[in-house]
């Protein structure tokens, strides 16, 4: 009869346990010194060795002849326990014998010298699933058993074990099995049992294994029945992983940004009966694969599900920084846990795949960032494309031959400020005067120097008697400054995309769009902005908050402003 291989090949010897040499060099050493406690208790995921470890620790402790600790296997003890012909020896489940009923009887019953070893073991598996009264109906037996007794508890959920039994027992930790060690003792099995085992076959089993060397023996037994060469393709292939590319196509166009693509690939897999959860779940599992590909591409790899070639990530994770992995990594799992409790599963997985595309559909920060990041990455992609040597301006078409505009009429300058030049008297040639003697004009007396100051901007014309103008570009942005040292650092990107035009004492403050005007109108910016404007015009002014552009200056307006611009240097004494 075909036995299954992790039956046919489970430890028989504490030499023979993988990856768990913290806890069977102990074991060896309390049985090989008869320093055995009464009660033991093993934790740890499935797959480990807690069942085998116990079953081993039940022949030391009772075997006739061990060797440095381990049972020698050919004592009647040894034989009867591996066969299960002694009753002495017992393992329960928990799951199915967990009334208070069935404890006492065991209870009752453990009290009784055993009648074929030294020592009375009973093996509780899964001892989690006790209910509370049968909890503390073993207490006191565990408390106070007899000499011939010994438990072994074992549970893959430490945390439903209640404290009184905790304190009671001897506690040892079960790690999980590195993919290397089991890939070693996968490639020894098949060895001996004649199977056509690769190494890159081993490696993934061992990394599908996920730390269980039971799992990874089960999914051995299955590539070996299918036949032939098992290496890394035909693993996919006979486990079914093969469904694996899909997913990899799916990742592929949500990465690309391609929702109507995303969507359609769902909609296939939906009709080709495919659960939506596992979709979501599928997705998570490439997505963790690619977040820890790209933060740790070294150490990573014995992390790494098993799903997946290193070839089909590379290409995957290539150009996408870890941030955006984060992201769909944080919406996969929000979208999992809400699919269970979901009236249209569908629905929610395809709104997820949107959100999966565009960021900017999240409805939270992560919008805002998104567009922040595209802004910046457009902003140093053309900053890049400036400074590249020899670049070319993008081609454009001719402007069509337009006549040259007239030149525009500007208004006389205004008269400066310096007293006039007294009238030229006739210029005659009488006698005693020559026809180029021109008399000198009356001396003045010289004015005193002005203090030198600051130039400061032209005031604003009386409201009803000017047309709109726009403020110059250096008031704006001293403006836009000052009131950035008062405001938070989430108005600041804002304020800075705006511009702005004096109307008299109307000053209009031009947003690009709706959202930036959403963001400045409040009380608070509002407030700032009156205040900075006054100081700097030294005159009370009105704010309004549109959208559009402010218009832009008039050659005439820049004529004038020029002008006065000048005015504010004439008799300036400049003195070493």
């Amino acid at each position: 009869m075909y036995q299954a291989l992790y039956r046919k090949w489970r430890p028989k010897a504490f030499a023979d346990v993988i990856g768990q040499e913290h806890i069977t060099e102990t074991l060896r050493r309390q049985v090989a010194e008869g320093r055995t406690s009464h009660a033991y208790l093993f934790t740890g995921t499935r797959g480990t060795g807690k069942t085998t470890c116990a079953k081993i620790l039940a022949k030391a402790v009772n075997c006739e002849a061990p060797v440095d600790g381990d049972p020698c296997g050919k004592c009647p003890s040894c034989v009867g326990i591996d066969s299960g012909g002694f009753l002495d020896v017992l393992e329960l489940d928990a799951a199915s014998n967990n009334g208070v009923d069935q404890v006492r009887a065991l209870r009752d019953e453990a009290v009784y010298s055993p009648a074929n070893v030294k020592k009375r073991v009973y093996i509780v598996d899964e001892v989690h699933m006790l209910s509370t009264a049968a909890f503390n109906a073993l207490l006191k037996i565990l408390e106070e058993p007899p000499e011939h007794l010994m438990f072994i508890l074992a549970t893959t959920e430490l945390h439903k074990v209640p404290a009184t039994i905790l304190s009671r027992c001897q506690r040892f930790s079960f790690r999980r099995i590195r993919p290397e060690d089991a890939a070693r003792r996968l490639s020894y099995v098949a060895e001996q049992e004649s199977i056509d085992l690769r190494p890159d076959g081993a490696e993934l089993l061992s990394r599908l294994a996920d730390g269980a060397l039971r799992d990874g023996l089960s999914l051995l037994d299955q590539c070996a029945a299918a036949g032939g060469t098992i290496d890394a393709a035909a693993v996919l292939d006979v486990l079914g992983l093969a469904g694996n590319l899909q997913t990899a196509r799916l990742m592929e166009l949500i990465l690309s940004r391609d929702a109507q693509g995303a969507l359609l690939l769902l909609d296939e897999l939906y009709k080709g009966g495919k659960d939506m959860g596992a979709v979501l779940s599928e997705l998570s599992t490439l997505t963790r694969d690619l977040l820890l590909q790209k933060t740790a591409p070294k150490g990573g790899a014995a992390l790494l599900s098993g799903g997946y070639d290193a070839a089909a990530l590379d290409r995957l994770g290539k150009g996408v920084p870890a941030e955006r992995f984060l992201h769909l990594a944080s919406t996969l799992q929000k979208a999992s846990a809400e699919l269970y409790a979901s009236a249209n599963r569908r629905l929610d997985a395809e709104l997820c795949l949107l959100r999966l595309c565009d960021e900017s559909l999240s409805g939270d920060l992560t919008a805002l960032e998104a567009r922040i990041a595209r802004l910046e990455d457009n902003q140093a992609a053309r900053a890049a494309l400036a400074q590249r040597p020899g670049a070319a301006p993008p081609e454009q078409a001719p402007p069509p031959h337009k006549e040259p505009p007239a030149p525009p009429k500007f208004p006389d300058p205004p008269p400066w400020d310096e007293p006039p030049l007294p009238e030229e008297p006739p210029i005659t040639d009488g006698p005693g005067q020559r026809i180029y003697d021109i008399p000198e004009a009356p001396l003045l007396p010289p004015e005193p120097p002005k203090p030198f100051s600051a130039p400061q901007a032209p005031a604003a014309p009386a409201a009803g008697n000017a047309p709109a103008r726009a403020v110059d570009g250096g008031w704006w942005r001293t403006l836009a400054e000052n009131c950035k040292n008062r405001l938070s650092p989430m108005y600041r990107p804002f304020l800075g995309m705006c511009s702005g035009f004096l109307e008299g004492d109307l000053l209009t403050v031009c947003a690009p769009d709706d959202l930036t005007l959403g963001r400045l109108d409040n009380d608070r910016v509002r407030e700032i902005l009156e205040q900075e404007a006054e100081a700097l015009t030294g005159s009370p002014v009105r704010l309004i908050l549109r959208t559009g552009e402010a218009p832009k200056s008039s050659p005439e307006e820049n004529l004038k402003n020029l002008v006065a611009f000048g005015r504010q240097f004439d008799n300036i004494e400049i003195t070493e």
